[in-house]
């Protein structure tokens, strides 16, 4: 695999099946002076833009121009609504104008309409006022401040906090509390909150007593209809509440009979969480309830909206002080569970409830970056119908992209083809009936639903050639070039009397959800089924406070840029599984052109802000830097050193603070050396070691490098660090029988006991044997990050701003910065005080004890048992674990690998014991400059390291 290729392909994630520049970007234009650009796809129309209608939507095209902002002077993509953007964040910084507000609304500043976009970012809040269900006064108050969401549902009640002002700062506990640091009163607010579908906050403040019972109404509903003894219900008639406590499945059971003169069927049973707190009030005072049915469901087992009322009279005569305040409280839980189900009704499943969730969590805190429209639309899902919510969330969760309809038959969906119906009609979903001009792409995609014997019947009927072992993707690329050339204009309907009506998801919609996606959970590696592990247990997340002071996209521009980057990213990945190198290379172009003009790289990049350094991920610029990368790498396996050698600069001076500087000199310098030039391959090197983002086991190859390079002429001087690399590493040789001895395999070996064991597997057994009494184990740099993550939890979940953004996260976006150690150095160092005092063993075991299973990066709950980790630890000493440590928080991502194979132990005594790290290497492996690296540091440090060379046994003739 190609270096770089594995980080790019965790970028991309999830391929978008609908990627709406897909086409454009494989198109390049040449512009007037030279630069490399593309055809984009543009939310507004310009003059010269080009309509491409389809079934799903029109789609308009336009060929983007640079323009130059009148009012900064920065070059900016000439869209409408990217320039009009552009200019809000101007006008409102305050940047000295250029030219008079007058001219600047006369002139024609790109050739496009500006309609639909306002230049008042005031305009834009007060349309979030009804996002959020609030008036005006309140919408205003809300938002002058921070719009928040909490959840204290599950595993996952971590708290997201979005500032609609990002000069201020809030606080979200995970108990549910909000806290504003920052209000017009300068003084500090607690707010409960939960966090409900359509963003009301249930308010069950309300005076209670025993005297206002009588007439007070509440709503809920009646579930568990199958068990019910009456199928039809009317419209308003009158039930009453009996307890049922001899339910086998829940105790608290209140079943809700039917009042009606002569009829006392039971019609099914009030929801457990209400039972649950209603019950010991029906028990201990004896209340009487009663009540109507407010409306019927189209299905007789579908929950029923009822209301009841409290029938008793002058309860407070026969209560004692204490009855009051027990009986106050159970009726607060009543009102506040009743209130909640409002919110949340018992029909809505937990896989839709947790896409509303999604959808109403991103709106809610991202509202600057979507249009009304794409709000609107969005919002508009909780109005569908149930039936239609839930077989789209089932629909989106499946590979697709098209569906037969015959094949679509969910449990919980009552009736499909309304579902369709609405969904189409809503623009969520699209019909494959009888359209005709589909693009070709679309065509193989709805062939792959055919099954072999229709595509051969279709082949048929065409009177085309079919043998009867061609495979089915090769009759797919038949019928498609047909289809091409306009030779079968009918096949839409012979696929169409095979499979019958077919359905998807409509691009617009999946571009959406898309977006939502990857701000709800900021990767691309969890999506809706990180809810369901959580739901089932599987998971579980660390609990911890979101601070969040400023937001990841600062306008939507950026956002879209970011989508941008990542569309050329996929087109790469995707252009090097089909060995397409003309794409290959234009992706690379087109990288090249953006990475250096992004104005986020230089945000993200100033040494004035280094504390939001690792916000810069998040960056167009920071993805095309990616796929320059795998660009280099291709072009040096095209062995085209010149071009990667160009590309290769430009990311150095692109990028002054990137952790990946150390492999760009290193490549760089080597590709010069390709190139004949090892004068100018010395001064890379030479200028690598004085970078400070050079570290770990790029540092130690640029010095190896220098060493072999720097010999007279060229230098003269011997460099003051030679005597560290050079030093001497003990080695160890021990001999096995081989079991293979092939280039390129994994060398096995045949082990003491006579199985086949790895070169790992057979050091073990040495150092266990020959006297050594080691006791060990094969881990390598997991077993370190196992111990760093559980001695460390409390600093790693720790308050900070603006590191903990979503409820699904392992660790804190900073810890693979330097703003980790410098945002916390105070509470670290304190903190590995106690670990150098011989605190480590309680700290390890009281993380263990409180935390086992959690989820949190890099720690592994199976692999190693608590007492091999006491033995490491307590084997280690206080003095090494805090120096370990303090490397990994001062720079987790350049020491979080390379370490030792084997970690060895032996104890003497209860409490003392000895600890040796051993490197493996079999007979044609050789040490990794990162592996070097940490060698070099654990000898530095004082510790007992060797390496363990594994040859094959000679035997003589």
């Amino acid at each position: 695999m190609l270096a770089g290729r594995e980080s790019l392909v965790r970028l991309v994630g999830k391929r978008r099946r609908f990627l709406p520049n897909g086409h454009s970007l494989s198109t390049l234009v040449q512009s007037n002076d030279g630069e490399v650009v593309s055809v984009e796809t543009v939310e507004g129309l310009s003059e010269n833009s080009t309509k491409v209608e389809d079934e799903d939507s029109a789609v308009e095209m336009v060929t983007s121009d640079w323009v130059i902002c009148p009012v900064c002077g920065n070059r900016v993509r000439g869209e409408a609504y990217n320039v009009n953007c552009h200019l809000d964040s101007c006008l409102s910084r305050g940047t000295k104008r250029k030219l008079t507000q007058r001219t600047l609304l006369q002139m024609k500043f790109c050739s496009g309409s500006v309609a639909h976009t306002s230049f008042c970012e005031s305009e834009q809040l007060e349309t979030n006022v009804d996002l959020m269900g609030l008036d005006n006064n309140e919408g205003k108050t809300a938002l002058s401040g921070f719009i928040f969401s909490s959840t204290i549902e599950g595993n996952y009640s971590n708290c997201v906090v979005i500032p609609s002002n990002p000069e201020s700062s809030m606080e979200t506990c995970m108990d549910g509390s909000t806290v504003n640091g920052i209000n017009s009163d300068g003084v500090d607010n607690k707010v409960e909150a939960s966090l409900a579908i359509n963003n009301e906050v249930p308010n069950c403040d309300m005076a209670v007593s025993v005297n206002n019972l009588s007439g007070l109404v509440i709503e809920t509903f009646i579930v568990g209809r199958r068990f019910s003894d009456e199928k039809e219900i009317n419209l308003g008639a009158a039930i009453s509440l009996l307890r049922d406590p001899k339910n086998v499945k829940d105790p608290n059971a209140i079943k809700v009979i039917s009042a009606d003169a002569g009829c006392s069927k039971v019609l099914g049973f009030l929801p457990r969480d209400l039972a649950q707190h209603l019950s010991p009030l029906i028990d201990k005072y004896s209340l009487i309830f009663e009540g109507s049915v407010t409306s019927i469901p189209k299905h007789s087992l579908n929950v029923v909206p009822i209301q009841i009322v409290c029938c008793n009279m002058n309860l407070q005569s026969s209560m004692e002080s204490g009855d009051i305040e027990v009986f106050t409280f159970l009726w607060k839980n009543v009102l506040t569970v009743a209130t909640s189900a409002k919110i949340h009704p018992p029909d809505v499943t937990k896989y839709q409830q947790n896409f509303c969730l999604l959808l109403q969590e991103v709106l809610r805190s991202n509202p600057h970056l979507f249009t009304d429209d794409e709000k609107e639309y969005m919002e508009s899902f909780t109005s569908l119908p149930v039936d239609s919510q839930r077989l789209f969330v089932r629909l989106y969760m499946r590979k697709g992209p098209w569906f037969r309809m015959s094949n679509i038959l969910y449990r919980e969906v009552l009736n499909s083809q309304e579902a369709v119906k609405a969904l189409c009609a809503a623009g969520y979903l699209r019909r494959f009936e009888d359209s005709y001009g589909m693009h070709d792409n679309e065509m193989k995609e709805i062939l792959d639903l055919v099954t072999l014997s229709e595509l051969r019947e279709i082949m048929c009927m065409l009177k085309k050639n079919c043998k009867h072992g061609t495979r089915k993707q090769d009759l797919i690329a038949s019928l498609v070039s047909l289809y091409k050339d306009g030779l079968c204009l009918l096949l839409p309907n012979l696929i169409l009397d095979r499979t019958g009506t077919c359905i998807k998801i409509s691009s617009k919609v999946e571009s959406l959800l898309w977006r939502a996606e990857r701000l709800f959970f900021l990767n691309s590696e969890q999506d809706l089924s990180a809810f369901l592990l959580v739901d089932m247990g599987v998971v579980k997340y660390p609990t911890y406070r979101c601070i969040i002071s400023e937001p990841i996209f600062t306008d939507r521009e950026d956002l879209l840029a970011y989508e941008e980057a990542i569309g050329v990213a996929q087109l790469m990945d995707q252009s090097l599984d089909d060995n397409d190198k003309e794409s290959v290379l234009r992706c690379m172009k087109i990288a090249d052109s953006r990475m250096c003009g992004s104005s986020t790289n230089s945000f993200r990049s100033t040494e004035s802000e280094p504390l939001v350094i690792f916000l810069s991920c998040f960056s167009a610029s920071w993805v095309y830097s990616k796929v320059v990368l795998l660009g280099v790498s291709f072009l040096e396996r095209e062995h085209r050193y010149n071009d990667a050698i160009v590309l290769l600069k430009r990311l150095l001076i692109c990028f002054p603070h990137d952790g990946r500087r150390g492999y760009w000199r290193m490549r760089l310098s080597i590709d010069l050396e390709h190139m004949g030039c090892p004068n100018e391959s010395l001064s890379v090197a030479e200028d690598g070691l004085v970078d400070p983002w050079v570290r770990a086991g790029s540092k130690v190859a640029l010095q190896r490098r220098v060493l072999r390079l720097a010999k007279p002429p060229r230098r003269w001087k011997v460099p003051s660090f030679s005597q560290s690399v050079k030093r001497e590493i003990r080695e160890v040789h021990i001999q096995g029988r081989p079991l293979n001895c092939e280039t390129g395999m994994k060398s096995r070996f045949y082990g003491e006991d006579g199985e086949q064991c790895g070169v790992e597997q057979l050091a073990l057994q040495y150092y266990a044997g020959e006297g050594e009494g080691w006791q060990g184990v094969h881990t390598e740099s997991g077993i370190w990050l196992t111990i760093f993550g559980l001695l460390m939890w409390n600093i790693l979940f720790s308050d900070a701003p603006n590191v903990f953004r979503t409820r699904f996260q392992t660790a804190p976006l900073d810890l693979e910065t330097d703003s980790f150690y410098e945002v916390r150095k105070d509470i670290i160092e304190s903190h590995l005080q106690k670990i150098q005092d011989g605190m480590a063993e309680e700290i390890l075991i009281t993380s263990w004890e409180l935390y086992l299973g959690t989820a949190c990066r890099g720690v592994n709950w199976e692999r190693n048992s608590l007492s091999e980790l006491r033995a490491v630890v307590t084997c280690s000493g206080g003095p090494f674990l805090a120096s370990l440590c303090r490397y990994l928080a001062q720079d987790y991502r350049s020491w979080s690998s390379g370490m030792p194979d084997l970690v060895l132990w032996r104890f003497h005594g209860e409490y003392m014991g000895q600890m040796k790290l051993v490197e493996v290497k079999g007979p044609r492996d050789r040490l990794s400059e990162q592996q070097r690296a940490w060698l070099l540091l654990l000898m530095e440090i004082g510790f007992n390291t060797e390496i363990c060379k594994v040859s094959p046994l000679q035997v003589s003739s």
